[in-house]
């Protein structure tokens, strides 16, 4: 693969307004009980329950409110929008029956979701078959996208109907290689993952950059996703004697790992991906201090787009926090309601016939300014803000360490 390299981020981001202006009129021929206006649905995937729901409650909580701000604003004249949510539980089989169900309900008109992009294997086929956009809020495998051949630079894009805005692991996973070598000066990694899409894609393109640059791979390891007993990893790390711990996978396992790690006398941090970024992971880790995650984005807390988002979802009152992608989830639902609202500008205030293909190709020319910053899509379906946010465990919170645009 090209290698790339690290620009630190110098101008803030300017703040928009999430909304556009829109005209639009009742289609009679569509109309349902709600005072005349058309419902239209959003479909939501995502471990609602399970070891990742903090994630998936956060995605769900996001979108409801997106579909709330819309239907409150009037945000496309003559439609209410309604979001069907549906629990994955992070699993494969569990994603295809809920993309299944959705796609043969006729009133939904595109999908957010899911957070795994194993989930999101299974399920992209069957959103194609059925016309129906899919788009995640937090997968970042780049074959979803690009292709298995992405790393020789020949990228095809695989899916029509899938987009995401999340940026990809070939993003992220080199930011975070720059970021051990560069930042924490790194020499020395060992390099585990938990054997699914998300993580062994992750921890391939940390490990590509890392050595790039000039670092040594000292030992890697393959975990279950069931683990939770690490003494074997634990004896091997420590006779390899790295001084930084590289985990592809997600909270459950890298908080556990990371306590036995430095139980058993192996006292240097343990860094992963967005995966690991959660409160979560503090929660269950009684030495998670100094521990590094990246994750996509800037943390919304910091940026100005975010702050009406930040203050409407306290005021909605949901039980659970956004987490790390809370921001995305709301722009990814936005970006289903402006492409709605421009079908139904393009056909004179109407809902027209076959609405998900016409959402899908709007859905490529969405442009506007979301919770996370400017939203838009490339050739791929992915997106165009590729800004990546390095954080650290200190005082028991993440704290920001560094954030930056990846470009050629």
């Amino acid at each position: 693969m090209r290698h790339r390299s690290l620009l630190v981020l110098t101008a803030a981001l300017t703040t928009g307004a999430l909304t556009l202006s829109a005209c639009g009129s009742r289609d009679d021929d569509k109309e349902k009980s709600d005072g005349g206006k058309t419902t239209v649905v959003i479909g939501l995937d995502a471990p609602i329950t399970g070891d990742l729901s903090a994630l998936g409650q956060g995605l769900k909580n996001s979108g409801d409110l997106a579909v709330k701000t819309a239907n409150k604003v009037g945000e496309v004249s003559g439609v209410k929008f309604e979001l069907k949510a549906l629990d994955d539980q992070a699993q494969p089989s569990a994603g295809q029956q809920n993309i299944t169900k959705l796609g043969g309900d006729d009133d939904v008109i595109g999908v957010v979701g899911p957070l795994n992009s194993g989930v999101a294997q299974s399920m992209q086929t069957v959103a194609e078959s059925n016309g129906l956009a899919l788009i995640s809020p937090a997968n970042t495998t780049p074959d979803l996208s690009q292709g298995k051949d992405w790393k020789k630079d020949v990228r095809k894009r695989q899916f029509s109907t899938y987009f995401r805005t999340a940026t990809t692991d070939e993003v992220q996973g080199a930011f975070g290689g720059a970021y051990a070598w560069e930042k924490i000066k790194a020499k020395r990694v060992y390099v585990i993952d938990d054997q699914k899409t998300y993580g062994i894609g992750l921890a391939s393109a940390f490990q590509d950059k890392f050595t790039a640059l000039g670092g040594k791979v000292v030992g890697t390891e393959h975990v279950n996703p069931e683990d939770r007993d690490f003494k074997a990893i634990v004896s091997k790390a420590r006779q390899a004697k790295p001084d930084l711990i590289f985990y592809g996978g997600e909270y459950p396992v890298s908080a556990p790992l990371s306590q036995q790690l430095k139980d058993g006398g192996v006292r240097v941090p343990l860094m992963g991906g967005d995966g690991m970024y959660s409160a979560d992971f503090i929660n269950l880790n009684k030495k998670a201090e100094g521990d590094f995650a990246t994750a996509v984005g800037k943390p919304v807390e910091e940026l100005e787009s975010a702050k009406k988002f930040i203050a409407d979802y306290k005021a909605a009152g949901y039980k659970d926090a956004y987490e790390a992608y809370g921001g995305s989830a709301y722009d990814a639902t936005w970006a289903i309601i402006q492409a709605v609202k421009a079908i139904v500008a393009e056909n004179d205030g109407k809902l027209p016939d076959k609405p998900r293909e016409k959402v899908i190709k709007a859905l490529s020319s969405v442009k506007f300014e979301g919770v996370t910053g400017p939203v838009s899509f490339d050739e791929y379906g992915d997106t165009t803000n590729t800004m990546i946010t390095a954080y650290k465990v200190e005082n028991k919170a993440w704290k920001s360490q560094y954030s930056a645009i990846y470009k050629d």
